[in-house]
């Protein structure tokens, strides 16, 4: 904790310098600094993709912000998903661009103003139960959960060769990390989900396993979400941008040394050092608004819609679910 503290404590002594400076030129500094009011963040903080986040708060944001276990439901007030969220009202909120669709069905007030972290899958099955391509997956028992960015690349990976999820046996498996145990065991021919399950997997199998990389298929968008009662609030919306701004110098930070980040989601996930040193890899951590978000979001809304047996909506409606304002804001900041 004193190590977060001191960290704040530079902070706040870079912004008073800051500030004391502005007197003498430009008043409106402290104002573009976005302010340092309390922040909650709400978001699966056992993500490998969450450390520019934990980082952000810990290091970067300059004032108190605290980082809970949850995601979207957080900003809308929708049921906590469980096992996976803390009770509580949050100002950001990650979560993959899968859920973003998900409950923008309900929510067309979520907004994606930032994307984290590029997430590359993967799939990992055992070579011993006769898997050399993807196309044997068929009539396997597949871990995995549909409903998630993970599902929808697993879909994309059976389409290439003609499969669907009728094909496959889906197995749930909780908590994930069971995922290694159960291919180890032959309760699952194969694990397709997010890291360091998946390395966990690829390690316990040893030379039986076999890798599929989803590399030129699919990428993974973790991004930081808010709502448009936020962005629209002046208050609200001066600390959302200050903080966006820590995150990009965070992401900034990651690239450049990843022991900070990776010592933060090792103690939410408490995860061995190694699943840090080898999974680690599989990440981008990118900090950005990439051009083809909107493309993204109308190729996989066509995937869920299917799935939930309701119409898929437009472009222009997709379109309205991004808002790049705050990111451009935060950009013109500087470090």
């Amino acid at each position: 904790m004193s190590k977060y503290v001191s960290s704040r404590g530079r902070a706040w002594k870079r912004l008073t310098i800051i500030a004391i400076l502005g007197l003498a030129g430009c008043g409106t500094i402290p104002d573009r600094l976005g302010g340092a009011d309390p922040i909650a963040i709400h978001g699966n903080v056992t993500t490998f993709e969450s450390g520019p986040v934990l980082l952000a708060a810990a290091e970067h944001y300059p004032g108190p912000a605290t980082v809970k276990m949850g995601g979207i439901p957080n900003l809308v007030g929708e049921p906590i998903i469980p096992g996976f969220g803390e009770e509580g009202v949050a100002d950001v909120a990650t979560h993959a661009e899968t859920q973003l669709l998900r409950y923008s069905v309900r929510n067309l007030n979520l907004r994606v103003i930032l994307n984290v972290t590029e997430g590359l899958y993967r799939v990992v099955a055992r070579r011993s139960a006769g898997i050399d391509s993807i196309a044997d997956l068929k009539g396997r028992k597949v871990a995995t959960i549909p409903t998630t960015s993970s599902g929808y690349f697993l879909s994309l990976m059976l389409a290439r060769e003609g499969l669907t999820f009728d094909d496959i046996e889906v197995v749930s498996i909780s908590p994930m990390a069971g995922m290694a145990a159960a291919i180890e065991h032959g309760g699952v021919d194969a694990v397709v989900i997010w890291e360091p399950y998946s390395e966990q997997a690829r390690r316990i199998l040893g030379e039986d396993a076999i890798e599929f990389s989803g590399e030129g298929v699919y990428r993974e968008l973790f991004n930081l979400n808010t709502t448009a009662e936020n962005l629209a609030n002046p208050v609200q919306r001066a600390k959302i941008v200050a903080f966006v701004r820590a995150v990009m110098d965070a992401a900034a930070a990651v690239r450049a040394d990843p022991t900070a980040a990776q010592a933060l989601v090792r103690e939410r996930g408490d995860y061995e050092q190694r699943d840090m040193l080898d999974a680690w890899k599989h990440h981008a951590f990118v900090a950005t608004m990439p051009d083809d978000l909107l493309d993204v979001l109308v190729q996989e809304e066509l995937w869920l819609a299917e799935r939930d047996k309701r119409p898929a909506r437009p472009r222009e409606v997709l379109a309205t679910l991004i808002d790049d304002s705050v990111y451009r804001e935060a950009l013109a900041l500087g470090r």
